[in-house]
């Protein structure tokens, strides 16, 4: 079954960092995500420019509206995604445990069961 974590953290803290702790962090990252990459286990891995690069299109009244970034009221923001292709949700919950240890600083990882709507847009590795 293919699950999306999502990985949450304050953007302005992440964007303060160094290169050199970016760098550091990303390696760390890298380390983790090389178990699920060496049994072929590990979809697409994605991170997010600012959310100052952003737009929301929403609909009112039947109209679009687009606003300038997320319009949301949080402090942590939706940086980036993996998607894993393990057999149970707590295959998936360790694996963002392991990145929640590589990655400093508090921020959250969501764990979500995907469903597939194209499935012919998938290498034919990948379960369904």
């Amino acid at each position: 079954m293919l699950y999306a974590i999502l990985c949450y953290n304050d953007e302005n803290a992440v964007s303060t960092w160094t290169k050199e702790e970016d760098d550091a962090c990303m390696a760390r990252l890298g380390e983790v995500q090389d178990g699920l990459r060496s049994v072929g286990k590990l979809g697409p891995v994605v991170r997010l420019q600012n959310t100052t690069e952003a737009k929301t299109l929403r609909k009112a009244n039947g109209e679009h509206v687009v606003f300038d970034g997320p319009f949301a009221e949080t402090k942590e923001q939706f940086l980036g995604f993996y998607v894993a292709d393990v057999d149970t949700i707590d295959e998936a919950v360790d694996f963002a445990k392991k990145l929640s240890v590589a990655n400093p600083g508090p921020g959250a990882y969501e764990i979500r069961p995907l469903r597939i709507y194209l499935p012919s847009a998938l290498p034919d590795t990948v379960a369904v």
